[in-house]
């Protein structure tokens, strides 16, 4: 016995510039029939969220899947799957496209590895949430559909990269301490020696972890920084540079300009908000607002 519920979608070419597109969500439980050998042209991800079953390679080899876990299917791949046909498995799945999925490639948020599509998960309440949200937004007539399940896409490829049992739940230590030492002034095989690892090793970890170069995620820090002390204080520019690790203001402003767009002088008039004790370091929750009393 199984239960099967999916909608299928045909975003316009307006929507497509989206960068992502939802094609479809089905939500499946029990002893499912097995899917394929097939080949499709757009990417899918299938998540299971308790049971077992199997994927073939595509010579014909099964392995086993155990949840929760996920199963990448990739554009022009051929897979084959199915729930094991006495207990069976809890699955979601979503198909979508877009431009935008080559760069989630790049970063290492889809991984599309013929040999090894299954990505072990540490839970998948997350990913359950964002697909919940794509089932909501399908039904018939909503005017928001696209766009909408255009969100909840990019939703899904961060809950299924955070979810990864090779991920530490807590963040990734070495992008932490990184992170922590960014407006340090060194460089980046100095960092990498302050971890007892090689340029290459440090190159390949921030990779994995950050989906960029060490060089990138640093400047991602210290370029952040810089703008919040540059529109929230009134220090000069040479000592914003100093305060995020560089010594020559003159590199800086060159270095801040070809990456914003604008150089920092610009930058503060545009955004400049003057906080008297600057700005909290504490996230407000978004849960639990302020109560804000007016004045009558």
């Amino acid at each position: 016995m199984y239960h099967t519920w999916m909608r299928y979608f045909t975003p316009s070419p307006v929507h497509h510039r989206l960068g992502l597109v939802c094609l479809g969500v089905g939500l499946q439980h029990g002893t499912l029939p097995a899917v394929g050998p097939r080949t499709l042209d757009h990417y899918v991800a299938v998540i299971i969220h308790a049971g077992g079953g199997w994927y073939a390679d595509p010579d014909g080899t099964r392995h086993p899947v155990t949840a929760p876990a996920l199963l990448w299917l990739t554009p022009g791949v051929p897979h084959h799957y199915g729930a094991d046909p006495d207990s069976g498995w809890d699955e979601s799945f979503v198909d979508f496209t877009g431009p935008a999925t080559s760069t989630y490639t790049e970063l290492g948020y889809i991984e599309p590895r013929p040999d090894r599509p299954l990505v072990p998960l540490a839970d998948t309440a997350a990913a359950r949430a964002a697909i919940g949200r794509i089932a909501r937004a399908a039904r018939r007539g909503n005017p928001l559909l696209e766009v909408e399940t255009s969100a909840a896409v990019h939703e899904l490829l961060v809950a299924l990269r955070r979810a990864r049992a090779d991920t530490d739940a807590d963040g990734d230590p070495v992008l932490q301490a990184l992170a922590r030492d960014a407006f340090l002034p060194l460089s980046v095989a100095e960092h990498a020696a302050r971890h007892g690892m090689s340029p290459a090793e440090l190159r390949t970890a921030v990779r994995r972890g950050a989906g960029c170069s060490p060089k990138d995620y640093l400047l991602g820090i210290r370029l952040g920084r810089a703008k919040e002390l540059l529109a929230a204080t009134e220090l000069p520019v040479a000592a914003v540079a100093r305060r995020v690790g560089y010594d020559d203001p003159a590199y800086f402003s060159r270095l801040f300009t070809r990456r914003v767009g604008t150089a920092p002088v610009r930058f503060r008039t545009q955004q400049g908000r003057t906080v008297p004790g600057g700005w909290s370091t504490r996230i407000p929750d978004p849960d639990d607002p302020p109560v804000v009393r007016g004045a009558g």
